[in-house]
Parts: C-alpha cells; sequence; structure tokens
C-alpha cells in the first residue's frame, strides 16, 4: 500500500505540479505554437525574398551573360573594323600603285601606238604608191627632158648650119648689097 499511497501522492503532486503549471506550460505550449508559427512565417517571408532575389539574380545573370556576350561582339567587331580598316588602307595604297602603274602602261601604249604595224604598213605601202607614181611621173619628165634636149640640140645644129649658111649668103648678100649700092 505502500507504493499505492507513494503512487497517489506522486499522481496527487502531478496534479498540483500540472495545475499549477499548466497555464505557464499553455502558455508556454502557445508562445511556442505562435513562435513557430512566426518563424513558419519569417521562413516562408525569407523563402520569398530569397525566391525573388535567386529570381533578379537569375535575369541579372542572363543579361550579364547577354552583356558579356555584347562586350565580346563589340570587340571583335571592333578589331574587325581596325583590321578592315588596315585593309582599306592597303588597299588605297595598292590602287595608288596601280594607278601608277597603269599610267605607265597608257604612256607605253601610247608610244607604241605610235609604231603600230598595221597603220606603219598602210603608211608604208601608201609612201610605195607614192614613190612608184613620182618614180613614174621622173621617168617621163626624164624622158621627156632628154626628147627635148636632143630637139634642143638637134635646133641648135640646124640654127648653126643655118647661120654659117646664113654667114656663107651674107658674103654674097654684102657683094650684093655692096653692088647695089654702087
Amino acid at each position: 500500500m505502500l507504493t499505492a499511497n507513494k503512487l497517489e501522492k506522486i499522481i496527487e503532486l502531478e496534479e498540483t505540479l500540472r495545475s499549477e503549471y499548466q497555464e505557464k506550460l499553455d502558455a508556454s505550449e502557445t508562445a511556442l505554437e505562435k513562435c513557430q508559427k512566426e518563424l513558419a512565417d519569417a521562413r516562408a517571408h525569407m523563402q520569398a525574398t530569397i525566391d525573388k532575389q535567386l529570381q533578379t539574380i537569375s535575369e541579372l545573370s542572363k543579361k550579364s551573360a547577354s552583356s558579356e556576350k555584347f562586350e565580346q561582339q563589340n570587340r571583335e567587331l571592333f578589331n574587325r573594323s581596325e583590321n578592315m580598316k588596315d585593309d582599306v588602307a592597303k588597299q588605297k595604297q595598292r590602287i595608288k600603285s596601280l594607278q601608277s602603274d597603269l599610267a605607265k602602261e597608257r604612256e607605253e601604249l601610247k608610244v607604241l601606238k605610235q609604231f603600230d604595224p598595221a597603220k606603219m604598213k598602210k603608211n608604208l605601202d601608201a609612201s610605195k604608191k607614192k614613190l612608184a607614181e613620182k618614180t613614174s611621173a621622173n621617168e617621163i619628165l626624164q624622158k621627156n627632158l632628154n626628147k627635148n634636149k636632143s630637139e634642143n640640140l638637134e635646133l641648135q645644129q640646124k640654127v648653126k648650119e643655118l647661120e654659117s649658111k646664113l654667114a656663107e649668103l651674107e658674103p654674097d648678100d654684102g657683094e650684093e648689097k655692096e653692088a647695089e649700092a654702087a
């Protein structure tokens, strides 16, 4: 019985303690539940904040990635433009040298056109024709000159003959004139 007494006393003590501390326990449980609820709310709020920040970070990382990609493309385009500027400068220099070479070639072509074989042959043929015409004209003139010279010689001989005949006749005429005058 002793144990039943003790057990009863322990139960009474437990009930006394429970009645004494039940309010405190209930208040603590309520406070604990409130704290747990506040903690759950804080967690939910923090989780929402974390999700929002994660979304913002994701967007920013996408923007950052696209910004980095854009910057990379910008650097590549800048390098390409610099290379193209160098190429353009080289091409301009090449164009100048080609224009200089072209001017030299044109001068050489101009000189060579002066000695155009077809034109020179045509001129040579024309010159040969003119020379042939002049030669034939010269031959005709030479024949005429020779003919005229021979005629002139013949005429001069006839004139001499006639003068000698006249000189022979004149002394006879001179005697006739003296005879007539006398």
